[in-house]
């Protein structure tokens, strides 16, 4: 663990002024988008980066320092997020993805959009997703997703790689464009 993270987690222990707001700083914005991304939602994922620093203030008295702190981090906010997913889907709820962020009619001519992409990356199950996420997006390594997903290594690698199939079998359908056409996306992720 780096020096400034043990003196910032010592900080926040003895209940500085300032220091769980710093801490906040430092990972919001990381843990926000894993949180959009894994939900498939902003507003989801507004709660529940909201709610996983809550669990950080209560839990930061668990921090050992085995790990570094963002992967602590890392670990709570993705579990936390694949909680929140499982008791989605077994509840019988499947939301739309957030209306705030639907397509903008474009005649783009060749990819797939970049939202094609993050509703595609929505539609995995949240295994997938969270593997593909962490791996291909935040640029973690296997060893360490499978230390946050409480996984083996050999799990991970291939969960990325069918979820890689899972979004190649969604981006090769058709697109709708603004004239109501549709196009074939290629060549999205490799």
């Amino acid at each position: 663990m780096k020096a400034t993270d043990a003196d910032l987690i010592e900080r926040c222990r003895r209940k500085e002024p300032g220091a769980f707001e710093e801490l906040y700083r430092a990972h919001a914005s990381r843990v926000y988008n894993l949180a959009c991304r894994l939900s498939g939602s902003m507003a989801d994922g507004e709660d529940l980066a909201q709610e996983v620093f809550v669990l950080i203030f209560r839990k930061l008295e668990t921090f050992k320092g085995e790990a570094a702190l963002g992967t602590w981090i890392y670990r709570l906010a993705t579990n936390h997020c694949l909680d929140h997913l499982r008791r989605r889907a077994s509840s019988g709820r499947s939301e739309p993805f957030d209306e705030a962020v639907q397509p903008v009619k474009t005649t783009a001519p060749l990819s797939a959009e970049p939202l094609d992409l993050e509703r595609a990356i929505a539609r995995l199950s949240p295994g997938y997703r969270a593997a593909f996420v962490l791996h291909d997006v935040e640029g973690f390594g296997h060893h360490e997703i499978a230390s946050m997903l409480g996984i083996a290594e050999g799990t991970s690698k291939s969960q990325v790689h069918k979820a890689r199939l899972k979004l190649r079998e969604y981006l090769a359908g058709t697109s709708p464009t603004a004239t109501g056409t549709a196009r074939r996306t290629q060549g999205v992720i490799r």
